[in-house]
C-alpha cells in the first residue's frame, strides 16, 4: 500500500530548511523539493566533503520522488548515501535516510530490519519509529505499528510525521472521523512553505471524504490540491474516482489520462483501463489492459510491484483464476496487510476455494477496515459458503460506506438464490 509511504519527512529536513536562504532569485517557482535538492547541491558544490549535504541531497531526492512518482530518483538518492557513507561511513543520518529508500523500494522486511537495528542505538529518534510504523504496516503487523505510532505522539505531540501515520491507522481501524481529524491536525501543522505536504494531506482528507460518501466536500478538498500543487498525481487520482462515483466516466478518463502521463507507472494504467470500460471504449481498454499485464509481469518478482493490480486482472478481466491464484500467494508469502489478505481471498475466491477465501477475507476485515470492495467481496464469498445472513450483515456494512461498490454488493445479493 503506497499511501503510508507518502508521509511527510519533516522531521528530516533541518539542513535543507536552515539553508533555504541561499536560494537565488531565478529559483523561487521550483517546487519544495526542487528547492531542497537545489540547496543541497549548493552546500556540496561549496564543500564536497560535506557528508550531511550528501544526505540532504538523497532526502530531497526522495521527496521529488513523491512530487513526481518517478522511481528512478530513488536510484539517484542512493548515488547520493553512498557519496555520504564515502566520506562519513555509517553516519546516522545516512543509515537512517537509507531506511527510508528502502520504504521507498518496496523492501519492507529490510527496512524494518535496519529500523529496529538503528532504533537501538538511537532509541529516541522519533523519525524512526515513523519508519517502524510504515514498515509494520505495510507487513500487516498493525499491533506494532500502532505502538510505534503513539510513541511518536507521546514523546512530541503534534508533529507532523505522527500525525499522518496515526491518520492512516485510524482509517485501517475503521474510524474514517478520527482519521479525518488527525489528517487537518496534520495540515493546520505543516508549514506554508511546503505546498506540496499540505497538497498531499489535503488529497488524503478528500480520500477520507469520498471513503464515505460525502462527494461534495472530496471535490473541494480535492480542488484545493491542485490549486497547490497543479497536475498533482495523487490529486487527480482521486478526483478520478469520484468522478466514477459520480458517473462521470469521460472526465474520469481524462484524468486518468494525465495522471498516466506523468506517472507512467503499470498500477495507474490498471485504474485507466478500467475507467475506459467503464466509458464504453473497449477496445482501448482492452489494449490498455493488455499494455498493463505486460508491465506488471515485468515487475512482478520485484519488491515495488503491481501484484495486487495484477492479480484482479487475472480474475475479473482476464479470467485466469489459476494466475491471480499464483501472483497472490508469493505476495501473501511476503506481506500480510490488509490489502494482500483481500487480495488473495479473491483470488482463492474464483478458484472455488470458499472456506479458505473466508477465512482470509474475515482476517482482513477484523483490522476494522471499512473498505466497501472488501465487502463486496465478503458478500460474495459468503453467498458461496452458503452463510446467506452473513453475506446480508457485509452487505449492511458495505451500504453504510456510501460507495458504489455497495451497489454491486446488494446487485450479488439480490441476484443470490439464497
Amino acid at each position: 500500500m503506497k499511501k503510508l509511504l507518502a508521509v511527510s519527512l519533516m522531521l528530516l529536513v533541518p539542513l535543507i530548511t536552515a539553508a533555504q536562504s541561499s536560494i537565488g532569485p531565478g529559483e523561487g517557482k521550483l517546487s519544495p523539493a526542487e528547492r531542497s535538492i537545489a540547496v543541497a547541491k549548493k552546500l556540496i558544490a561549496k564543500n564536497p566533503r560535506d557528508f550531511e549535504a550528501y544526505n540532504a541531497l538523497a532526502l530531497a531526492l526522495s521527496r521529488r520522488a513523491r512530487e513526481t512518482s518517478d522511481p528512478s530518483l530513488y536510484l539517484q538518492a542512493e548515488d547520493a548515501l553512498k557519496q555520504s557513507f564515502e566520506v562519513s561511513p555509517n553516519n546516522f543520518d545516512g543509515q537512517r535516510t537509507h531506511v527510508w529508500l528502502l520504504l521507498g523500494r518496496h523492501e519492507f522486511a529490510a527496512a524494518l530490519d535496519e529500523a529496529r537495528k538503528l532504533n537501538q542505538k538511537m532509541p529516541d529518534d522519533v523519525m524512526l519509529y515513523g519508519f517502524l510504523t510504515d514498515a509494520n504496516v505495510e507487513l500487516g503487523n498493525y499491533a506494532d505499528a500502532e505502538k510505534a505510532a503513539q510513541w511518536m505522539l507521546d514523546s512530541k505531540p503534534g508533529n507532523l510525521p505522527g500525525l499522518t501515520r496515526a491518520a492512516y491507522l485510524r482509517e485501517l481501524f475503521g474510524d474514517i472521523d478520527g482519521a479525518y481529524e488527525l489528517m487537518n491536525m496534520a495540515l493546520q501543522s505543516t508549514p506554508p512553505s511546503e505546498l506540496e505536504d499540505a497538497a498531499w494531506i489535503t488529497t488524503q482528507m478528500a480520500h477520507l471524504k469520498l471513503a464515505t460518501g460525502e462527494v461534495r466536500a472530496a471535490e473541494e478538498l480535492l480542488q484545493q490540491a491542485l490549486t497547490m500543487f497543479p497536475d498533482y498525481h495523487y490529486a487527480l487520482g482521486n478526483l478520478a474516482k469520484l468522478r466514477i462515483q459520480q458517473g462521470r466516466y469521460r472526465e474520469a478518463v481524462n484524468l486518468l489520462e494525465r495522471r498516466y502521463q506523468s506517472a507512467p507507472h503499470a498500477e495507474n494504467l490498471y485504474e485507466l483501463a478500467e475507467a475506459l470500460e467503464l466509458a464504453g471504449r473497449t477496445k482501448e481498454a482492452s489494449t490498455a489492459f493488455a499494455e498493463f499485464e505486460k508491465k506488471s509481469l515485468a515487475e512482478t518478482n520485484r519488491a515495488d510491484n503491481s501484484n495486487h493490480e495484477l492479480i484482479f486482472y487475472y480474475a475479473d478481466h482476464a479470467r485466469q483464476p489459476g494466475k491471480a491464484l499464483e501472483i497472490a500467494e508469493r505476495e501473501y508469502a511476503r506481506r500480510h496487510d490488509v490489502f494482500t489478505m483481500d487480495a488473495y481471498a479473491w483470488a482463492l475466491y474464483r478458484n472455488s476455494r470458499y472456506t479458505e477465501a473466508q477465512k482470509q477475507i474475515e482476517s482482513a476485515l477484523a483490522i476494522g477496515i471499512r473498505d466497501a470492495r472488501f465487502f463486496r467481496h465478503a458478500v460474495e464469498i459468503a453467498l458461496r459458503c452458503g452463510d446467506p445472513t452473513g453475506a446480508k450483515a457485509y452487505l449492511n456494512r458495505a451500504l453504510a460506506t456510501k460507495s458504489p461498490e455497495s451497489g454491486k454488493a446488494a446487485f450479488t445479493l439480490a441476484e443470490s438464490p439464497h
